[in-house]
This record gives C-alpha cells, sequence and structure tokens, in this order.
C-alpha cells in the first residue's frame, strides 16, 4: 500500500504513525510544512521519503492569514505534484487545521482526516469563517477519526458524518513494569509541556498542601517536560517554599519515558483540556496508578476509583486528598496499578490500533 501522510514530522503522534505503517511493509511519503524533526528517524526507514515545504507566514496576526490563504495556492499546487509522482493508493491528514486544508484541496480520494484537538475545540471557535472552513475539510473527507469518543462527539458539531475512533494507544512491551533505582521518597510524576492548558501550577498547589500535611514524610515532585511556562512554575514553586521537593527534569527523549514512569509512585495529569489522555495510558500500562482531572479525554482512558482517581479541574484540594491515599495505603497503588496495566492491554494496545488502521484503510480503497 502507498500512503500519502500529511503531518507535521516533529511530532512524536506522527513519527509512531509513520514507524508502524512502514514496518507493516506499506511504503510512505510524508508531507511536512517546515519544522524541526529528527531526519534520521526517517531515514532509517528504506520505505519512508520526506517531502518539506517552507510554509513561511505563520501565526494568527490579521496580515499573516491573509499571506497564508495565497501561500496556500502554491503548497496545494506542490502537494498534487507529490501524488502525480508518487501515485499513493490513500492520503491521510492529520490535523484539521493546514494539513486537512491541502488534503481538502488536492482534490485526491480516498482521503482521510484525523482530527487531533485543538484543530476541533480550538480553531473553530476563532471565527465564522473558521467553522464553515472546517466543515467544508469534513465534507470532502471519505473517513473521519477521532481518539476519543468526547472529540468525536465535538466534531459531529460540525457534520452528520460517522467518525470512526483510533484510539492513541501504547506499545505494551515497551511501556511496561520495571525495577529502577530510586531511594526512599514517595514520587509523585508528571509528564507534560509546560503549558497553561496542562494545569501544572493546580498540581504544584496540589503539592503543597500535600507536603504541609506530611511533614515526617520525603515527598518529592518530578517534573518532566520544558515550555513557555518553565520560569513562572518555577517561582511558584519558590514563593510556595518547596522549591527543594520540586524537581524540573527537563524534556526527555520518548524512549526514557518507562524509566520515569515507573520511578513515579502516582502520575498525575491536570490538564484543562485533553482530547486523549495517552500519558495516563503510558503510565497505566507501567503499573503506576494516576490522577487525573476530569477533562473528556482522561476519563475515557481512566477507570474512577479503579485504575486512579478522577479529580475535578483546577481543583488542588480535591488532587491532595486523592495522591494522599495513595502515600496512606501502598497496596492501594499497587491494586491500582495492576489494574490499570490489564486496562490497557485490553483496550488501548498500539498494534491493535495499528491494525484498525490499516483495516480502514483497505475498506476505502477496496470501495474506490
Amino acid at each position: 500500500m502507498k500512503i500519502l501522510m500529511l503531518s507535521n514530522a516533529g511530532s512524536v503522534h506522527t513519527q509512531r504513525w509513520v514507524k508502524a505503517l512502514a514496518e507493516h511493509g506499506n511504503d510512505i511519503m510524508l508531507f511536512t510544512l517546515s519544522c524541526n524533526y529528527d531526519k534520521g528517524f526517517f531515514n532509517s526507514f528504506d520505505n519512508v521519503f520526506v517531502k518539506e515545504y517552507d510554509y513561511r507566514h505563520r501565526g494568527t496576526s490579521f496580515k499573516n492569514r491573509i499571506l497564508q490563504r495565497f501561500e496556500l495556492l502554491f503548497v496545494v499546487k506542490y502537494v498534487k505534484q507529490l501524488i502525480k509522482d508518487f501515485q499513493p493508493d490513500i492520503v491521510h491528514a492529520h490535523y484539521a487545521v493546514d494539513y486537512g486544508t491541502i488534503a481538502a484541496l488536492s482534490g485526491f480520494h480516498p482521503f482521510v482526516l484525523s482530527v487531533w484537538g485543538s484543530d476541533i475545540y480550538g480553531d473553530p471557535q476563532l471565527s465564522f469563517l473558521s467553522k464553515q472552513t472546517l466543515r467544508y475539510k469534513l465534507r470532502k473527507a471519505d473517513m473521519i477519526l477521532s481518539t476519543s469518543r468526547a472529540m468525536a462527539k465535538e466534531t459531529n458539531k460540525y457534520t452528520s458524518k460517522n467518525i470512526e475512533i483510533t484510539p492513541f494507544g501504547v506499545d505494551t512491551s515497551f511501556f511496561c513494569p520495571a525495577t529502577v533505582t530510586r531511594n526512599d521518597a514517595f514520587v509523585v510524576g508528571n509528564v507534560k509541556s509546560l503549558e497553561p492548558i496542562y494545569g501544572i501550577d493546580t498540581l504544584i498547589r496540589a503539592f503543597k498542601i500535600i507536603s504541609d500535611n506530611n511533614p515526617q514524610r520525603n515527598i518529592v515532585l518530578k517534573i518532566v517536560g520544558d515550555g513557555s511556562q518553565y520560569a513562572s512554575l518555577k517561582t511558584l514553586a519558590e514563593t510556595l517554599k518547596i522549591e527543594d521537593k520540586v524537581i524540573f527534569v527537563g524534556r526527555v527523549p520518548n524512549g526514557d519515558l518507562p524509566v520515569y514512569y515507573n520511578s513515579f509512585d502516582v502520575a498525575v495529569f491536570l490538564s484543562n483540556k485533553e482530547s486523549f489522555g495517552v500519558v495516563a495510558v503510558e503510565a497505566m500500562s507501567c503499573e503506576c496508578p494516576v490522577v487525573v482531572s476530569d477533562a473528556y479525554g482522561f476519563t475515557e482512558v481512566v477507570e474512577d476509583n479503579i485504575t486512579g482517581f478522577v479529580v475535578p479541574k483546577r481543583d488542588a484540594e480535591a488532587t491532595a486528598t486523592a495522591i494522599q491515599k495513595f502515600i496512606d495505603d501502598p497496596d492501594l497503588r499497587k491494586k491500582m496499578g495492576a489494574t490499570g496495566r490489564k486496562h490497557v492491554q485490553r483496550m488501548f494496545e498500539w498494534n491493535e490500533n495499528v491494525k484498525t488502521m490499516l483495516g480502514y484503510y483497505k475498506e476505502l480503497i477496496d470501495n474506490k
């Protein structure tokens, strides 16, 4: 099968899809707008070809948006030539904004469109034109895919088409329980970009409550990731006088994440919005119980009081109460951790997700 994928080459989600589909023997041409990405990763596959276009006009200012519309004509022309040269069996655009627009305007079918989150929850809210543009792209797509039922429901505000669910699962043989070197500290962990939407300020405030309520316990907070809020979050920890207990690890390679999940006693994710809670799935696959906000993406993957606890968004007190349960009851951590892994194996095994995607491709090609 020959697949033309339009997606951001710098995204780990794109890289995982390319790797999985290539390993199943498919020829992949990846079209990406210019971005920072690991060229060596894609060069390691003989059946993967990357085409990059230097899209100059970015940003959301009025001037940039006008210029983007003119430049888009040249991008579409470029992609049409790629289609002519590569002769794909299917075109799959990941993310409705930009890539979905380009794929829709290329006129190629079968055309699959995957919505990712902010392209549905954010961009359509900008203007009437954004809503109409989204409706056009959804109308042009032969199949629409969403990682969660909640996001599918949001997408159905703009189309009456059926939307298939393709969870972004994990490789449970990679994200798995392992013994790691650790001291006697109780470790609260988080793996997220340091951006306002992910509620890490709420986590730090909850940790302050935990720290004050357990003065005799060695408790630390590990925050894995980087982003625009690094300085303000560090200042918050200093203001709350817990800077010696809050460790900002920084960004780490995806391949190192299982080590961190296995070093956590509990993983805590408090996003204000979440399209699909992949970090919670990764943690549970490592038998690490979780505390998550009630953002839709998390409530679909975490079974409350079974694989972890679901707490209200922006509620530091409720978060601290949930974490305290794991501090007080080590057996609860083990029980929920084991149950969480079984849940992931049953619902979010990556290899099964890839087979589902390939099945959709075959269905569309056969019906072409």
